[in-house]
């Protein structure tokens, strides 16, 4: 029983717990953008249509991703808190109501891809070849997203518990299994059909069904929570306190959904190699910020389980830490976008007309990359904390008032390659945004646990730091 009690969260250093609980979720985030990577890289050769389909794709996918992270984020922060404070039943009622919310999520999107999977690519194209793989594409995807769904939440239940390392070989099986099959399936090796887009399709939902299975072997081998049939019905207070964070996070990843599927929208009336290069751009920046988002997952159950414990001083240790590494690992991102856009987009197959649009474009979004870096670490704070809703103000303000009015406007006055500069002047906004709620979140929540405790003991932590 004292073993339970003294999670690793409230007693190692914070840089140590910060890189512990951090490493394991960004390597297999690493993994998963070099999937990302090569799935299109393998579509790509297929045709420049079938990569614009998959580019006109992801937003949907984007979405189904958006509602089991932003509620297995409301999940984490909630078990994390409960952890904190000792509340195990809390703890296990959040993990186990968290995984029946999982699958009636999945049940929606099923239903979605049965019925509006054509309807979707219809708004962008009357192109037959681009409508047919898209809805084969899609359709699969959503049907069969079980796996996904059950896949993140059993991730986020063990990272909240501590358990990095699970995670990480969850995702990179899941990862390696999909690029080893991606071949198999879309050119017909081994004797196996080949299926184009559509065996791309097969291969992602094959894989993530793979990781779902190993990520429930591993959560009913976790000792901090169990797996009971008894916390299965949903409990009202419990599900509120889930998608108190989930449903902001939720909003924000599905705005950013709607965000590329408008800048579709507007990218495609300058040719279906604009919208390729685009789609080239967000798998690409993937292996820059998926490691970075990795971090953003690493650090929120640190913060929340010392949150629950009123440990002001961790939280602002952890927060220094993990902004000096998501800046670093940006700079490195934005100088390969600076000095080497035309390998990056070789790795595509990529058209003269791509090439000419795509060396324009990458180094002009890089330059949010390292405000960008901070925004993701400070949101972090405000996931683990229970204010998600603040994450979802910047979101919209960023995507909704300054990125898509921004990028309609230069591209409509400027052209092309002027729609870039909108990332740049909708970072700045989240940068400024995201530094305003954290003075107030720290005036809020953080400063007044310092006052709460002994005298002597913060006067002593103060004379340390």
């Amino acid at each position: 029983m004292l073993q339970k009690q003294e999670n690793k969260m409230g007693i190692l250093p914070v840089p140590r717990l910060v890189l512990s609980m951090s490493i394991p979720i960004m390597i297999s985030m690493l993994i998963q953008a070099l999937y990302n990577i090569v799935d299109s890289m393998f579509v790509a050769r297929v045709s420049e249509e079938a990569l614009t389909a998959v580019s006109l794709a992801f937003p949907i996918q984007n979405l189904v991703i958006a509602v089991a992270i932003g509620t297995s984020i409301g999940i984490n922060s909630l078990l994390s808190r409960s952890l904190g404070a000792k509340n195990i039943e809390t703890a296990e009622k959040a993990a186990n109501n968290g995984i029946v919310l999982g699958l009636l999520s999945w049940i929606v999107f099923a239903i979605l891809g049965l019925t509006l999977s054509k309807n979707f690519f219809a708004l962008f194209t009357d192109n037959p070849t681009l409508l047919k793989m898209g809805t084969q594409y899609i359709s699969v995807c959503l049907v069969f997203s079980l796996g996904i769904f059950i896949d993140i939440t059993c991730e986020r239940i063990l990272q909240a518990t501590g358990d990095t390392i699970h995670p990480m070989i969850i995702q990179s099986i899941g990862a390696i299994s999909n690029i080893i099959l991606d071949p198999i399936m879309i050119f017909g090796l081994f004797g196996f059909p080949a299926l184009g887009i559509f065996g791309a399709a097969i291969a992602t939902v094959i894989s993530q069904h793979i990781s779902a299975l190993l990520a429930i072997y591993y959560v009913r081998r976790n000792t901090e929570v169990q797996i009971q049939a008894r916390f299965f019905k949903l409990e009202k207070k419990i599900v509120l306190a889930i998608y108190a964070v989930g449903i902001p996070t939720i909003i924000m990843q599905a705005i950013g959904t709607l965000m590329v599927t408008s800048l579709n929208k507007i990218i495609i009336g300058y040719g279906i190699s604009a919208v390729a290069v685009f789609g080239i751009y967000f798998k690409v920046q993937s292996f820059i910020f998926m490691p970075v988002f990795g971090l953003n997952s690493g650090m929120i159950p640190v913060i929340g389980f010392n949150y629950g414990a009123k440990q002001p001083k961790r939280i602002m240790e952890a927060l220094k830490v993990g902004i000096s590494i998501s800046v670093s690992i940006m700079a490195i991102g934005m100088f390969i976008f600076l000095a080497f856009p035309h390998v990056l987009l070789s790795w595509f197959n990529a058209s003269p007309e791509m090439l000419a649009i795509g060396i324009v474009a990458l180094p002009r979004i890089s330059l949010c990359f390292l405000s960008a870096g901070i925004c993701i670490v400070l949101g972090a704070l405000f996931q683990a904390t229970g204010d998600g809703y603040i994450s979802m103000i910047i979101s919209i303000t960023r995507q909704m008032v300054f990125l898509l009015p921004s990028a309609y406007f230069l591209g409509k006055f400027f052209g092309l390659d002027a729609i870039w500069f909108s990332f740049i002047i909708a970072e700045s906004s989240s940068f400024f945004l995201s530094l305003f709620f954290f003075k107030q979140e720290y005036t809020k929540k953080l400063k007044p646990l310092y006052v709460k405790k002994d005298p002597v003991l913060v006067e002593t932590e103060e004379t340390r730091s």
